[in-house]
């Protein structure tokens, strides 16, 4: 095939451009193609891990529901082994504090809920740090129990934590600083909120709301 001189001299350029950098614009290529592969791989592996990790939940459940606490916890470490990015994780470690807790078993309860403390998200570190204080309540641990409301909690979490603090101050028998703990946990309540009226029994149980000093030397001035 004949060329005219103009297309002659634009072939004659690309291949001078192509000698310069066709090696390079292939590798670029090949990497291109590599990364691409590579992240469909990977998007396939993960949804590969989470069915797994949903599926061995299905039979944590299972067996939390057949209070069968030494499969659940078996179960938990597989999840938590094996599956430790995926959310059903800290879950599996969340429910499996509750099977140990069921059973009696406060040391791994304790366990599983530092296991979900360390490795889930805002959420689960609050309600598992939240849990873990009740534990320690039981267990009389209450300078634990306090430590452990001190860490993060998201802001939702706020009034049960106040409520908490409250019930562990009430076993310490320190009931004034009881009292505000609870009434903290109110002020932060919306009036639907479920736990309201739990929250003021308890309150009305220690004496009510706490005094207000500047309030009492207001009433003793005037009488």
């Amino acid at each position: 095939m004949a060329y005219d001189l103009e297309e002659q001299e634009q072939i004659a350029n690309f291949k001078a451009f192509w000698n310069r950098f066709g090696n390079l614009i292939s590798w670029v290529l090949i990497l291109a193609c590599g990364a691409y592969a590579a992240y469909n791989f990977w998007n396939s592996h993960e949804r590969d891990l989470s069915r797994e990790a949903s599926n061995r939940y299905v039979l944590l459940t299972e067996a939390l529901d057949a209070k069968d606490n030494a499969k659940v916890q078996r179960i938990a470490g597989e999840v938590e082994k094996g599956y430790g990015r995926s959310a059903y994780a800290p879950m599996a470690a969340l429910a499996a504090a509750k099977s140990a807790f069921d059973a009696n078993d406060l040391k791994t309860a304790k366990a599983q809920l530092q296991w979900a403390i360390d490795h889930g998200n805002d959420e689960y570190k609050s309600v598992a740090r939240l849990r873990l204080s009740g534990v320690l309540l039981d267990e009389k641990a209450y300078d634990g129990a306090l430590a452990a409301l001190n860490g993060d909690f998201l802001p939702q979490f706020a009034a049960e934590v106040a409520d908490r603090r409250g019930d562990v101050l009430v076993a310490q028998n320190k009931l004034a600083d009881a009292r505000t703990a609870y009434q903290n946990a109110l002020d932060k309540m919306g009036k639907q909120h479920p736990g309201r009226q739990i929250v003021q029994v308890k309150l009305d149980a220690i004496g009510g709301a706490p005094v207000n000093p500047a309030v009492t030397v207001t009433q003793k001035a005037a009488a």
